[in-house]
């Protein structure tokens, strides 16, 4: 997965786990605080019917006590005789109260005296009477009635729609008359605000995800239209260098084909024409038996020895094989000791022995490096001397190129992607990044030094699995310090 990719996916997967535990959680925590607000609401709800409840039983006491009950007058004490009995059942059942609330009468036995709603049940014995979920409602009238009277919740069969209700009773006892006094309220207004809370509060659930889930919707989008912004955008940016890559290196090849064509034109060429006019010369003399026919044979010989000098110069720069079979140490002596004596500028080297510990490519990088240094230090530098350092240090394999040349100031040439000088310190930096190595350069108006790393994770190992020595010197601290730039 490309990086840009990888870098959205890594927030895309807090963004959905944080929006989702938020969910979870103000989902969580409303669900609480709305279940305790509807529980408070209900029971004030109930609260209120319950004081109705009661103010009907207080009415219905009063009214049985205030009416005139002559001759007997028994009022509530004492057990009534038959006309005062009628009386109470007719005040009773004639006793306004809202439309869904009504009073009711039971003796002990279970036997109903007074039901206004529902006139059918009159006079029938309904203690085994029994709701639809089998509770005795009528045995727990009772029971709660003898137990000093209370509140009763309970299902009752609607006398109008025949279905069944939620309803709640107060019911207390008539002790001397033997009987269960109640009052019942229907409590469908109270299920249908609750009812109605729990919808809001479902919407408002609802609203709070859309809400939160439009959020992290809208995050996702970014996060994915950035992602994909910077994934083109990169792309186009490696698009880019890679075409600019492709150009340097097709601008190298033909640049390197030219210096070839140049060496053999001006060099190898020159040296088999003379070859050429040499043997004709002698070929001339032979005819005419003359004596110096040896001094031409020996100066066409002395051509092809420098044609084959000239050979194994333009091979060795192309492909220096003392790199491959010697290692990296001679490799770069022997680049001095020609550059010296081709240019004249005095190099001093110290090299230490790899011992094959670096990979082939690793070492052709630093050689290059040192190659294209030296070459741009005979063509710009106007250096005397020039010191050439190689060696281990804790930041890795080091190269170290020095020269008291004039300098450059390094910024015009570090971006400019087509520098002149060969490979350029650009394409350097890029050769030693490959390896995911370090190059930097410090030049001044006393001359520049160039230095050029590689990790020390490049390094093999011996059989022992640590990692091969690779060179002798007297300290790691003492090669380090004689590195550090000034």
């Amino acid at each position: 997965m490309r990086p840009p990719y990888k870098i959205m996916l890594q927030a895309l997967i807090p963004v959905i786990i944080i929006a989702s535990v938020i969910t979870l959680f103000t989902n969580y925590h409303s669900q609480r605080l709305t279940k305790d607000e509807i529980a408070a609401f209900e029971n004030s709800l109930l609260d209120a019917k319950k004081t109705v409840l009661r103010s009907y039983i207080s009415l219905a006491q009063a009214s049985i006590r205030n009416a005139d009950l002559s001759p007997g007058a028994h009022g509530l004490t004492g057990p009534p005789d038959k006309p005062t009995r009628d009386e109470a059942i007719r005040i009773l059942a004639t006793l306004a109260t809202e439309p869904d609330a009504d009073f009711f009468v039971y003796d002990f036995g279970g036997n109903n005296y007074v039901h206004p709603r529902q006139p059918g049940q009159v006079g029938k014995n309904q203690l085994e009477l029994k709701d639809s979920n089998g509770v005795p409602v009528v045995r727990n009238f009772l029971r709660r009635a003898r137990n000093g009277g209370g509140f009763e919740r309970h299902a009752w069969k609607n006398a109008e729609s025949g279905k069944m209700t939620d309803r709640m009773s107060y019911v207390v006892a008539l002790e001397d008359w033997q009987w269960v006094l109640g009052a019942s309220v229907n409590l469908a207004d109270v299920n249908q605000l609750i009812q109605a809370t729990d919808v809001e509060t479902a919407a408002r659930f609802r609203q709070n995800s859309i809400v939160i889930g439009g959020l992290t919707v809208k995050a996702v989008i970014i996060i994915v239209v950035t992602g994909i912004f910077f994934g083109l955008h990169e792309r186009r940016e490696a698009d880019t260098k890679l075409k600019e890559l492709t150009q340097r290196i097709v601008e190298t090849q033909e640049e390197e084909r030219g210096r070839v064509a140049r060496e053999l034109h001006d060099g190898i060429s020159q040296v088999l024409v003379s070859v050429k006019y040499s043997l004709e010369l002698a070929r001339l003399r032979a005819e005419q038996k003359s004596d110096d026919v040896g001094d031409a044979i020996d100066k066409g010989a002395e051509g092809l020895n420098s044609a084959i000098r000239e050979v194994r110069r333009i091979s060795r720069d192309l492909r220096p094989h003392m790199l491959d079979d010697l290692g990296l140490s001679p490799a770069l002596e022997s680049l001095a000791g020609e550059f010296s004596e081709r240019t004249g500028i005095d190099v001093k080297i110290s090299t230490t022995p790899f011992r094959r510990s670096l990979p082939t490519d690793a070492k052709t990088t630093l050689f290059r490096v040192a190659q294209e240094a030296l070459t741009n230090i005979e063509r710009h530098a106007g250096a005397a001397n020039t010191k050439i350092e190689l060696g281990l240090t804790r930041r890795g394999v080091e190269l170290k190129i020095t020269d008291d040349g004039k300098g450059f100031e390094t910024s015009r040439y570090e971006g400019n992607q087509h520098s002149t000088g060969g490979l350029g310190l650009r394409n350097m930096k890029e050769r030693l990044a490959y390896h995911n190595g370090e190059f930097n350069v410090v030049s001044t108006a006393n001359g520049t030094t160039i230095y050029a790393r590689l990790p020390r994770s490049l390094l093999r190992s011996d059989a022992d699995g640590k990692p091969a020595e690779i060179y002798q010197h007297e300290t790691e601290e003492a090669w380090r310090d004689s590195t550090k730039p000034a």
